[in-house]
């Protein structure tokens, strides 16, 4: 029976990784002079380094994705109305295929924006084992049949006798990963097996199929966005984690060092190596064990539906590259130079722009490149691997910081 959610080795293995980080656990794995009274060297203002990176990546890549994800609630709407119509009045399909395209662009739209968020893992994302993330976005655990069942189940507002209510339902079965299914699945056929079938939808016509999907789409997308929104005010304001740590050090912070709050974002940038470079380029590449046992394996990658896989991997050095620069303004690279270790910073910028200009060198998808050019994917895996290698020494020892436990002893 496949109503619950898909847990393979990969899924296991990942959302483990996941959840350590979201623990805000670490390890004993550390620079050579973490948790000295005097850290680093150099006077390097580490308050004006978080303020940036809290005001100058973070919070605006926050607002861009409840941006986005507003505008993905407009655009599945409109598609809504048009298959609507269509369903009265198959005469012509141009509107219908029309809104359908650019519902599908608008939930790229809003994952290019989610998986540059997926590298800032830190504070309101990473509580209550990442509960709010998962809201969002549930991958690696996925559950198509539990989307199918709950499709009907939103349409009949019923769930075992009580009126349903999609902030109380599993991850698995609604976010980001969810609206992937119900937007790309080109098949109108439920994905259950066994006994537990979404009732009465053998029975239905496609057109009829599409509008209670497109339907229960709406609400996901709604629900992305109220979740994006509440990450936003946890974030934001005098309240805000993002102000927890511009007040490091200060009476009353939680943070008792400024450069305790500088380890906690350093903590987002190896989301790049347990995640990105294990979970979405090894583990398809047989590395690690996988679905396919241990051989390349096409059918894990992150979004198979939609074919945007190495687009999110992009995404990913894409957030990465802002916050190891700063953008515009102070970034650890700023750090490591003041630290005397400009080799250091040099590399991981020279690093970070290969793997990067690979990425965004695919002209197929990653599964259909995993199939055709294994090679290819192989030295992107190994372009990303030149990066965390680097972050996991050079960078770590030379600002005395801690690596975070999904990271520590990991030599792959």
């Amino acid at each position: 029976m496949l109503s619950q959610p898909r847990y393979s080795l990969l899924s296991i293995a990942l959302m483990a990784a996941l959840l350590s980080g979201c623990n805000e656990s670490t390890s004993s794995d550390a620079g050579a002079d973490y948790g000295n009274q005097d850290n680093t060297t150099s006077d390097f203002d580490q308050k004006a380094l978080i303020a940036n990176l809290v005001d100058g990546v973070i919070t605006p890549t926050f607002e861009q994705f409840v941006s986005v994800s507003n505008q993905q609630v407009s655009d599945i709407s409109a598609y809504c109305s048009a298959a609507s119509a269509f369903e009265q009045d198959p005469s012509d399909n141009t509107a219908l295929s029309q809104a359908s395209d650019t519902a599908q662009q608008s939930w790229r739209n809003t994952i290019s924006v989610w998986q540059q968020v997926e590298m800032m893992q830190i504070g309101p994302l990473t509580f209550d084992d990442g509960a709010l993330r998962n809201k969002i976005y549930s991958w690696p655990v996925t559950s198509r049949c539990g989307v199918d069942l709950d499709v009907v189940s939103f349409e009949n507002n019923d769930i075992n006798g009580v009126p349903y209510d999609i902030a109380s339902r599993t991850p698995a079965r609604k976010g980001l990963v969810a609206l992937e299914y119900l937007l790309f699945n080109p098949s109108l056929e439920h994905s259950c097996t066994g006994n537990s079938t979404p009732a009465g939808w053998d029975n239905r016509t496609d057109d009829d199929r599409r509008v209670a999907r497109c339907e229960f789409a709406a609400e996901a997308a709604k629900d992305i966005n109220h979740n994006a929104q509440q990450l936003l005010i946890q974030w934001s304001g005098d309240d805000g984690y993002g102000a927890s740590l511009k007040q490091a050090g200060e009476a009353g912070s939680s943070f008792a060092t400024v450069h305790e709050a500088v380890n906690k974002l350093s903590d987002a940038l190896f989301y790049i190596d347990s995640v990105t470079k294990d979970g979405k380029l090894a583990a398809p590449l047989g590395l690690f064990a996988n679905s396919c046992g241990t051989s390349v394996c096409p059918e894990d990658v992150e979004s198979p539906l939609a074919n945007h896989s190495i687009e999110n991997i992009t995404s990913n050095l894409e957030a990465l590259d802002a916050l190891f620069s700063g953008n515009d303004g102070l970034g650890f690279d700023d750090y490591l130079i003041d630290e005397n270790d400009a080799d250091t910073a040099t590399a991981l910028r020279d690093r970070i722009a290969t793997a990067l200009a690979n990425s965004r060198s695919y002209q197929t998808s990653l599964a259909d490149t995993l199939s055709s050019d294994e090679a290819k994917v192989t030295a992107t895996h190994s372009d990303v691997k030149a990066v965390t290698d680097k972050l996991k020494n050079e960078f770590i020892n030379s600002l005395a910081l801690e690596l975070p436990q999904t990271s520590a002893g990991d030599n792959d």
